[in-house]
């Protein structure tokens, strides 16, 4: 019989908790150190909530990360971020453009202006680009008038062969 894609070793099998150990919260598998911790966290605060009386403190209120919840530092570099409300937003305050992007949107504007300009036939490539197509225009105009005559000179020739 195969074994799948897992090899059974030595040390132990492994092991498939059933949904119904899952759903009664008995599954065979050991806490992770995580898990511990949560509950641990919440043991204390769940007794230290009820010693305050409601009473709750800035710090106890927003969540640690990672080891900061085990050690307290008083790092003086370290910079903590300011929360600002929305009433305390300056609207009217405009923030300066760095030099890149400044010039990112003088190019923009530049090339918008060109490209009005270059509709309106208005710039030199544009003017090139209108005599260049006039010219072609021409050309084809004569073009198709020689064929009608070289058709119409071929027609003449035929009836005048029938006669």
């Amino acid at each position: 019989m195969g074994r799948g894609k897992f090899k059974s070793k030595p040390t132990g099998r492994r092991q498939f908790s059933t949904p119904e150990d899952m759903l009664a919260g008995t599954s065979n598998r050991p806490r992770s150190f995580r898990q511990k911790e949560a509950e641990h966290e919440e043991e204390e605060n769940e007794e230290i909530s009820g010693e305050e009386s409601g009473e709750e403190s800035e710090e106890e209120t927003s969540k640690k990360k990672g080891t900061q919840g085990i050690i307290e530092i008083e790092n003086p570099n370290l910079v903590k971020p300011k929360n600002l409300k929305a009433r305390d937003l300056d609207v009217g305050k405009t923030t300066e453009l760095s030099r890149r992007e400044r010039e990112e949107i003088e190019k923009q504007r530049a090339h918008e202006r060109y490209m009005r300009l270059q509709e309106q036939g208005k710039t030199e490539q544009s003017r090139k680009d209108l005599d260049r197509l006039a010219l072609i225009r021409q050309e084809r105009a004569e073009a198709a008038k020689k064929r009608e005559e070289e058709k119409t000179a071929k027609d003449q020739k035929k009836a005048e062969a029938r006669k």
